[in-house]
């Protein structure tokens, strides 16, 4: 079992920078093969896919991708090393508040993560 804790949410003006972390709580060796991403969810409407780092294949290469909304503007990162992963947020939106939750997955891409963290909430104030 994998538990999953986001911090560094919080209340921003727009054009300000965020810096969100998921901390794992898992074995180094087990954190370094997860997929790990991040997704949004607003009241009333469905979780939407962020961004992710992925493992590629069996090795410990990794690889990004980014929902069209962020292209640009956030940059998902990882340290092995803290068995964290970080959504570095810049040039934010009114739009991206909402709340973001850290996904795992032991496959490779995070389609159905295996584990979900219990969200931080980010509010961004025009």
């Amino acid at each position: 079992q994998v538990q999953l804790v986001e911090s560094g949410g919080g209340l921003v003006q727009a054009g300000a920078s965020l810096r969100l972390s998921c901390a794992a709580s898992a074995p180094a060796r087990i954190f370094s093969r997860l997929s790990m991403g991040w997704f949004r969810q607003a009241p009333g409407k469905e979780r939407e896919f962020v961004g992710s780092i992925n493992r590629s294949g069996d090795s410990t290469n990794y690889a990004t991708y980014y929902a069209d909304f962020v292209k640009g503007r956030f940059t998902i990162s990882r340290d092995n090393a803290k068995n964290t992963v970080y959504l570095q947020m810049n040039s934010l939106k009114p739009e991206d508040t909402t709340v973001y939750y850290c996904a795992a997955s032991i496959w490779v891409g995070v389609q159905r993560p295996d584990y979900w963290g219990q969200g931080t909430q980010v509010t961004v104030s025009s």
